[in-house]
């Protein structure tokens, strides 16, 4: 099909966990169409990804998930340690300061459903049964082949993410690479209830050990439910299955036999801190675990993303969080091509911001399965804000603007994750609130910090200049302190009154940020740099007047 060819929809979306349903989510509130089709017939109905980091937590309040998911979580508080039938250690998990979010536990069939009945509201429901079989691709979109419950379809979209996971069916299309390797070991799952004393929260690893290696193991990690766990152990001979080939993606549930509640028992009663009896076993599964990452996250108008696109060790629950952000990543940049107003090389910095964070939690992942998670740093809080995901930046991408060599070390710069900032005075409102309350539209957020009334004053001209960049869509801020008096001012006001939001973006009078629909920093100037701005907008944006959809 060439130029002109109807549309089925804009965005095909294979693949109906956690990323396909955040990548459909995160198109639909940005107005795009898409459908989500699943081969499985029924959603899974296993705990495999449990561990919720607290940037995926932001990213669900900006969509509108959040109290939902909060609703059905449980806190993690910290990890008991026992090596050798010994007490070694009590890891709390305490937060630096500035988080607004701790970590928390959602068993992934809990984070499905919850996700499913949001995209629901939003009028799309995944179609269960359908496979897609193939696809091929022209200049002007992609051509899929489906095999569903009625039979073969074809389905003609501007674009088409794969979250299909490790055996991506559009990863092996588009013939990326997928290099890596596997663990010898083999592990087993199970999700039960136990009746031992341990408080609510916390999480229990437990080994034996001989001349220093692990010859036994047991990782329990707090389910909702009472005394509900989601069990972690080594295989027992009986239910081993075959080595696969040098070749074979070795990574997810086995085929094999599924253990039964006393395969788990067995291992309670060898590694349990205290005696238990393990009951109600809700689900189980023999699983392997390799380590791989695609040597390229697109190619054309189809994309992968989440497991599709990088697999590695469970260790520090990065996995499903990082495909969510891929998902959330991709889907804004979608959203303008459907639109025809991204710039002509927006989709190409999907790959070139994903992928380095896809090869460095493959990487850690890799050497703390065989270490631990490590503290690497003076900083004690380092250690947190990199597994809670909040490190993750995109400094040195081809669309964000300079770093301002201007700011302190440290400072958030462009690239960098948009910090929250607490106890913001707002009219009207008869409480504090916070920063991430006014990023939470789906397009752009233009934040300018006045301290004095001269700034102020600028500060209507900066938003009309990045909305003639950027699109009328921009949101605005104007945070200021409490010294400044604007009264003529239009664009939307709070104020900085606890100082939260200086300290900080360690702002000074008259900066300029702009805030991505993902949530990082695109740009930062003053508002003496207007060119700045419109530099950005050039990276991301098509020229204004111009809508003609870009090639993938």
């Amino acid at each position: 099909m060439g130029s002109g060819s109807a549309y089925s929809t804009d965005v095909l979306v294979v693949g109906a966990g956690p990323i396909g349903l955040t990548a459909a989510l995160e198109l639909r509130r940005r107005g795009v169409a898409c459908r989500v089709v699943d081969k499985l017939l029924e959603p899974p109905q296993y705990a495999k990804a449990v561990g919720v980091q607290a940037r995926t937590l932001e990213l669900w309040e900006k969509s509108g998930v959040l109290p939902a998911m909060l609703d059905a979580a449980v806190p993690m508080l910290g990890q008991h340690v026992y090596r050798n039938g010994d007490h070694t250690a009590t890891i709390e998990m305490a937060l630096p300061p500035d988080m607004s979010y701790a970590f928390m536990a959602l068993p992934q069939y809990e984070t499905e459903r919850l996700l499913r009945e949001a995209l629901a509201g939003l009028g799309v429901v995944p179609e269960r049964g359908v496979e897609l079989v193939s696809f091929t691709q022209d200049d002007d979109g992609v051509t899929a082949e489906l095999a569903g419950p009625d039979g073969p379809e074809t389905v003609r979209a501007r674009y088409l993410v794969g979250g299909d996971g490790a055996h991506s069916t559009v990863r092996k299309t588009l013939g990326l690479s997928f290099e890596g390797g596997a663990f010898a070991e083999e592990y087993m799952l199970g999700d039960v209830e136990v009746d031992w004393s341990i408080p609510r929260g916390w999480s229990v690893r437990a080994t034996t050990e001989q001349d220093g290696k692990v010859v036994d193991v047991l990782v329990c990690i707090p389910l909702p439910g009472h005394k509900r766990y989601r069990m972690s152990m080594l295989v027992p001979p009986e239910l081993s299955t075959a080595t696969p080939g040098a070749n074979e993606i070795a990574h997810g549930f086995e085929a094999g036999r599924a253990p039964e509640l006393h395969h788990i028992q067995a291992v309670l009663d060898r590694l349990a801190p205290e005696p238990t009896t393990a009951r109600n076993l809700r689900w189980s599964s023999v699983f392997r675990i390799s380590h791989r990452i695609a040597g390229a996250y697109s190619g054309g108008r189809a994309f992968v993303a989440g497991d599709a696109a990088h697999i590695h060790p469970p260790t520090g629950a990065q996995g499903m969080n990082t495909g969510i952000q891929d998902a959330v990543n991709l889907a804004w940049k979608l959203a303008a091509a459907v639109d025809g107003t991204a710039a002509p090389g927006l989709l190409d910095s999907y790959d070139a911001e994903r992928r380095p964070v896809g090869e460095e939690v493959v990487g850690r992942t890799v050497k703390a399965a065989a270490t631990g998670i490590r503290i690497d740093s003076t900083d004690p809080f380092h250690a947190v804000r990199r597994e809670a995901q909040l490190l993750v930046g995109y400094r040195g991408s081809p669309i964000v603007g300079p770093v301002d060599g201007t700011v302190p070390d440290g400072a958030p710069q462009a690239g960098d994750r948009a910090p929250d900032a607490r106890g913001l005075v707002r009219d009207i409102v008869q409480f504090p609130i916070r920063l991430f309350e006014l990023l939470r539209a789906p397009g752009h957020t233009v934040l300018v910090y006045a301290e004095s009334d001269t700034t102020a004053a600028t500060i209507d001209d900066v938003v009309a200049a990045t909305r003639e960049a950027l699109g009328d869509d921009v949101h605005a801020y104007a945070v200021l302190t409490g010294l400044v008096d604007a009264p003529d001012l239009q664009a939307p006001s709070v104020r900085d009154a606890a100082g939260a939001f200086r300290e900080a973006y360690a702002a000074a009078d008259g900066t300029v940020l702009l805030v991505r629909p993902d949530g990082y920093i695109g740009h930062r100037g003053t508002v003496a740099d207007v060119a700045g701005i419109a530099g950005y907008a050039a990276l991301v944006a098509a020229p204004a007047g111009s809508r003609v959809p870009v090639a993938g």
